[in-house]
């Protein structure tokens, strides 16, 4: 499970087994976890764990670096 990317205590993640799924991403801090399509847009598929406030933030996040982790997607799953 790379991380792809950090920002404060918050880290962007993929799951190798995840390969036959849409773009995504995990996000996760300490036991919360979330999980983002990337594509079309960035909607939230479910989390755990995180108050309404801060799954704000982390999806503000998640769409503010949305190209970059599609990129670094694609490189991970389909070699580039």
């Amino acid at each position: 499970m790379p991380t792809v990317l950090r920002i404060g205590p918050y880290f962007f993640r993929f799951y190798s087994a995840d390969m036959n799924e849409p773009e995504h991403v995990h996000v996760r801090r300490d036991k919360a976890e979330a999980k983002f399509w990337l594509e079309p847009m960035v909607r939230l598929e479910w989390q755990r764990g995180f108050s309404r406030r801060e799954l704000s933030i982390v999806r503000r996040l998640t769409e503010t670096h949305r190209t970059f982790l599609l990129e670094k997607w694609r490189e991970y799953f389909r070699g580039g």
